[in-house]
């Protein structure tokens, strides 16, 4: 299995990046892990985590509200721009919002209220080197000027099984995290084909997209429970995600011992 995927992944055009562990037996197999890839809006996983963590020492609170401005409206993904001006939302709705519907918006406001550098020493205290945020969503002049945010395979992955294990800033924020990634609305990708057999395993995913990226990381959880790291840059979009939902399948019938066919009668 190992050997099929790996070539599978091969044959997909651009910078493609994969981690893969049975969450089990500790086993896996990887691919360009180490590689740093343009983020999209996987950051928002580590956005999410320093929320939690500036949540357990007091210095941001679930349920403060919050009023979202029209001057706080960006583009693209979410719902906040689109509801009316001035609307309350509490910490724990924006989070849920930048996770679930990968809101644009929520995620901004989330950044200022805890800031970059503040995000980013949680980031490196949890022993991450290569993931980086240095600007907030849709920010089209920084872009331009090639300032970007950074992940890896690897580095995602590892943030990931900490959650699993209940080890990031403590079980009870570790299983609310994995509860919101659980209500993920984009399911295109890893669950395409998993959310159509018949026990429609749980999956606790995130999705990023911009121009010739696309990405997608979490776990599935079957009778052995898996996770799973897919990241492309300059890549053929619809192409990798193809890829990324034949995979998901193949693990989950290797990992659950299952025989089911890709793109037949679930």
């Amino acid at each position: 299995m190992k050997d099929e995927i790996i070539k599978k992944l091969e044959r997909v055009p651009g910078k493609i990046s994969f981690f893969y562990e049975d969450l089990k037996t500790g086993k896996g197999f990887a691919y360009h892990e180490q590689e740093p890839m343009m983020a999209a809006s996987i950051i928002k996983l580590f956005v999410m985590a320093a929320a939690f963590e500036k949540s357990k020492k007091g210095t941001f609170q679930m349920d403060e509200l919050f009023a979202v401005k029209r001057e706080d409206w960006v583009p693209s993904c979410g719902a906040l721009t689109y509801l009316h001006d001035g609307i309350l939302v509490t910490g724990l709705d924006l989070i849920t919002l930048m996770i679930i519907f990968s809101d644009n918006t929520a995620t901004n406001i989330l950044i200022d209220i805890l800031g970059i550098e503040e995000i980013n020493e949680m980031i490196r205290e949890l022993g991450f080197r290569h993931t980086l945020l240095q600007r907030k969503m849709y920010d089209v002049e920084r872009s331009s000027r090639g300032i970007q945010n950074y992940i890896t395979a690897d580095e995602t992955g590892r943030l990931l099984k900490m959650m699993y294990e209940g080890t990031l800033i403590d079980r009870q924020s570790s299983e609310a995290m994995i509860s919101i990634l659980k209500n993920q609305q984009l399911c295109s990708k890893i669950p395409f084909y998993l959310q159509a057999l018949a026990e429609n395993p749980e999956i606790a995913h995130k999705t990023g997209e911009d121009t010739g990226i696309t990405h997608d990381v979490g776990i599935v959880y079957g009778k052995e429970p898996f996770l799973v790291c897919f990241c492309g840059n300059e890549t053929d979009t619809p192409a990798f995600e193809r890829v990324m939902a034949e995979v998901s399948l193949e693990l989950y019938n290797q990992v659950n011992h299952v025989n089911q066919e890709i793109g037949g009668k679930q």
